[in-house]
C-alpha cells in the first residue's frame, strides 16, 4: 500500500514537472511573439513622419525608402549639371558663377573640358559676339545595375545670336558615384569621367 502511494506521488511529481515545462515553453513562446510584434511595430512607425501643421494639428506623411528615390535623384543631378555647365550668358561673371556651381557636382574631368573650351577661346567668342546659350535635356539614361552608374545624356543646345538661332545635338556620358549630401550637392552624387560624345549643328533658323 505504501509502495503504491509512493508511485502515485512520483507520477504526480512527473506530471507537475511536465506541466511546468509546458507552461514555461508557452511563456517563452508568448514573450517571443510579443518581442517580434513590438519590433515589427517599431519598424512600421519608423516609416512614418509626423508633421506639425502651423502649430495646430499633426499630419501623417509616409516616408519612402531612400533606395527608391535614388535613380530619380541621379537623373536630376545629371540634368542640373548640364543646365549649369551649358547655359551661358555673354557675361564673364555669369559664366564663372554657373561653371563654379557645376564643378560642385563633378570631378576634375568636367574642369578639364571647361579648360579646353576656354583655351580654344569658346567663352571669349560667346562674350564678344553677345551670344546666349541654353540647354534642354531630353533624356538621361542610366544603368543602376552596376556601380559606378553609367549615364548617357541626350540634350539640345540653343545658341541664340542676333541674326539666327542654331540648334545642336548634345550627347554626353559619365559615371556617377555616391558622395556626401550638402547645400551645393543636395542629391549626393559626383560625376566622373565626363565626356562629350556628340555636339553638332542640326538646324539654323534666321531671326
Amino acid at each position: 500500500m505504501e509502495f503504491k502511494t509512493l508511485r502515485n506521488i512520483e507520477s504526480s511529481f512527473k506530471q507537475i514537472r511536465l506541466f511546468t515545462f509546458v507552461f514555461a515553453m508557452l511563456c517563452f513562446g508568448v514573450v517571443g511573439v510579443v518581442v517580434f510584434k513590438s519590433y515589427q511595430f517599431a519598424e512600421q512607425q519608423r516609416q512614418k513622419i509626423y508633421v506639425l501643421d502651423n502649430g495646430k494639428s499633426l499630419m501623417l506623411a509616409l516616408s519612402q525608402d531612400m533606395s527608391i528615390n535614388r535613380p530619380v535623384e541621379a537623373r536630376e543631378h545629371v540634368r542640373r549639371f548640364h543646365e549649369l555647365f551649358f547655359t551661358i550668358a555673354p557675361d564673364k561673371n555669369a559664366i564663372e558663377s554657373n561653371v563654379k556651381r557645376a564643378f560642385n557636382l563633378a570631378d576634375q574631368s568636367a574642369f578639364n573640358y571647361y579648360k579646353d573650351l576656354q583655351e580654344k577661346g569658346y567663352y571669349n567668342r560667346i562674350i564678344s559676339g553677345n551670344i546666349q546659350q541654353r540647354v534642354e535635356v531630353d533624356s538621361v539614361v542610366a544603368n543602376f545595375d552596376t556601380y559606378p552608374y553609367d549615364v548617357k545624356t541626350y540634350a539640345r543646345q540653343f545658341i541664340i545670336r542676333s541674326s539666327n538661332l542654331t540648334i545642336r545635338n548634345l550627347v554626353t556620358n559619365c559615371s556617377l558615384v555616391n558622395s556626401v549630401r550638402s547645400d551645393s550637392n543636395p542629391q549626393g552624387f559626383i560625376i566622373e569621367k565626363f565626356n562629350v560624345l556628340e555636339n553638332r549643328d542640326v538646324e539654323t533658323v534666321e531671326r
